[in-house]
């Protein structure tokens, strides 16, 4: 586990940037981000970064009332899912994660705490409040991601 301090939105963004190089030169074809932390705390935030870096050009929404925002970028699909109004470890199957459609999946779940089952994750990333910077915890969950702890040494 690696434990930053971001000094503002524009740190934010940069990590957002270099998971999105990360994602871009894998070859793994289903790839599984993990955001956890508090209201406003930057996962919607930097879930942005990582889209509009891989090449989206138009907005990126917030999928806290449509629970599912995709995002077609032709060579991936991004599933941007924010689990924060659901009741029931089940309601993760409605969005059918395990289709096989494209090249690369990208998966990012905001509140994925509220499953209460443990799927996977290739990158894990809890944010905390400090005074108007964000303190991160990443945690790797696979080979995928294991270079992002060096570009912070």
């Amino acid at each position: 586990m690696k434990n930053l301090i971001l000094e503002n939105d524009g740190a934010t963004e940069k990590l957002g940037q270099k998971i999105s190089e990360i994602i871009k030169s894998s070859d793994k074809q289903n790839i599984e981000i993990h955001l956890q932390g508090d209201l406003g705390a930057g996962k919607t935030f930097i879930t942005r970064s990582i889209i509009k870096s891989c090449g989206w050009d138009d907005l990126v929404k917030s999928p806290t009332y449509t629970l599912c925002e995709e995002y077609d970028l032709d060579e991936f699909l991004f599933l941007h899912i924010d689990l924060y109004r659901t009741n029931e470890a089940q309601d993760i199957d409605i969005f059918n994660l395990d289709r096989v459609l494209y090249k690369k999946k990208i998966i990012l779940i905001e509140w994925p705490e509220r499953l209460q089952l443990d799927r996977k994750y290739d990158l894990k990333i809890d944010f905390f409040h400090l005074e108007n910077k964000r303190k991160i915890n990443i945690t790797i969950g696979t080979d995928v991601f294991k270079t992002l702890e060096a570009k912070y040494e």
